[in-house]
């Protein structure tokens, strides 16, 4: 008998792979609702700029939020899917009330920082596994999201 997935993984690295990426999915959800809320709530001088900015970013994560759980479900897991759930597992905390255009955009900074630091975690653990799908994944995300914080870190000055 073999401890082996369907695609070649040792089940329990597959294991601990998923429950981080559960936990990655989370992050996304609950940063995606705070983007979709500063979308909706942005207020002053700069509203068109950052509503359209916060426009690009949440169908961005949203994407992110089906890729991360199809990668769950292709190391043979059931991602999670319930906000309670979401809610005890998640780093990022539920953003509420803001309207503040430099209010938001700190929001979206420190929620990309976040999904970084997490998704350099299931980087490592990725390539210890042999887990090339996961790694390239959450690599490309890492570059992509880097470029989005200095981006993001010139704009608040």
């Amino acid at each position: 008998m073999t401890d082996t997935n369907s695609i070649g993984l040792h089940e329990g690295s597959a294991s601990q792979l998923a429950e981080r990426l559960n936990v990655l999915l989370a992050n996304y959800q609950i940063f995606y609702m705070n983007v979709r809320g500063y979308h909706w709530n942005v207020k002053g001088n700069d509203f068109f700029q950052l509503h359209e900015k916060f426009e690009e970013f949440y169908t961005d994560l949203l994407l992110k939020v089906d890729e991360v759980a199809e990668r769950i479900l292709t190391l043979g897991h059931q991602p999670v899917h319930a906000y309670s759930d979401y809610f005890r597992i998640a780093s990022i905390d539920e953003d509420k009330g803001v309207h503040d255009g430099q209010a938001c955009v700190r929001g979206v900074l420190q929620g990309y920082q976040q999904l970084i630091e997490l998704q350099r975690e299931i980087l490592s653990l990725a390539s210890d596994a042999d887990d090339e799908g996961t790694a390239a994944q959450v690599g490309d995300y890492i570059r992509e999201q880097e470029k989005t914080v200095w981006m993001l870190n010139a704009y608040l000055g």
